[in-house]
């Protein structure tokens, strides 16, 4: 996660001192956290914006963590029908309430389930799109998360991304897409291990903190048992210099929708 989440009003939740309530999209969009533990940062909300799924896919949201991708999905498209996938417990539990608190329980479902036994839960090729956000880090790299629930969230604890690109494929139809978000540093691997898993990749951008900066993120869409045809798009870029504004594009993935606009 390479910077804070701006652009939301995160609040104490009165009733229960363990969440916090963060407001997003001019507080059209309610995201239940937990105060200590996994918490999103802004590659989940450029994930769900580099997602561009049709009105009426059925979208599997894969390591969903809290639920954001699946529920600024949901905010964006109404139409979707979409499943959130979570390992951890307390996790799946706190995405059921965010569906809730938002008025999402319509064509929106809950699955805690291990991604490493996925044929347990879902039918194969199920779904058009998977979205997924996976671990970042190698079991024993980097800091050391304070918390089991970031630790699993964080690092490939429970799940490596062999695994993770397995199950994505296992739900997948024949010619769906599969948006993921990961470390720039690590994009090589990334790219190998989608086309080892017949996951071609078809889209990628690279995300920069500012420019002249090295890259942070890659953003990749893939195609299962699609064609070798690689689109580069622009670069993003969160601000516009070191410790400076955001972005007008970065703004503006926090905008709320215009009335009758769905994307």
């Amino acid at each position: 996660m390479i910077v804070d989440q701006p652009f939301s009003l995160t609040m104490p939740d009165q009733d229960a001192p363990e969440l916090t309530i963060d407001r997003l999209f001019s507080g059209k969009l309610v995201c239940l956290q937990h105060r200590d533990g996994y918490r999103f940062s802004v590659d989940a909300v450029l994930l769900a914006h580099f997602a561009q799924p049709r009105a009426g896919e059925k979208v599997l949201d894969l390591c969903a963590g809290c639920g954001v991708i699946s529920l600024i999905l949901k905010y964006r498209q109404p139409q979707l029908a979409l499943a959130a996938f979570e390992l951890q417990p307390k996790l799946a539990e706190l995405i059921r309430k965010n569906v809730e608190t938002n008025g999402f329980q319509d064509s929106f479902t809950v699955i805690e389930g291990d991604c490493n036994r996925m044929r347990e839960y879902v039918t194969a090729g199920s779904f058009d799109r998977v979205v997924c956000n996976p671990p970042y880090r190698k079991a024993q790299s980097g800091r050391v998360n304070p918390t089991e629930e970031e630790a699993r969230a964080r690092h490939e604890v429970r799940v490596e991304l062999s695994a993770v690109l397995s199950a994505i494929r296992y739900a997948l139809k024949t010619r769906g897409r599969a948006d993921l978000v990961y470390p720039a540093r690590r994009a090589a691997g990334l790219l190998a291990a989608m086309k080892a898993a017949d996951l071609e990749p078809k889209k990628i951008q690279v995300v920069y903190s500012y420019p002249d900066s090295e890259g942070k993120l890659v953003l990749v869409e893939a195609v299962k048992g699609g064609g070798e045809e690689l689109a580069v798009l622009p670069p993003f870029y969160l601000y516009t210099e070191p410790h400076g504004a955001c972005t007008p594009e970065m703004a503006a993935l926090y905008q709320p929708l215009v009335k009758g606009s769905s994307v």
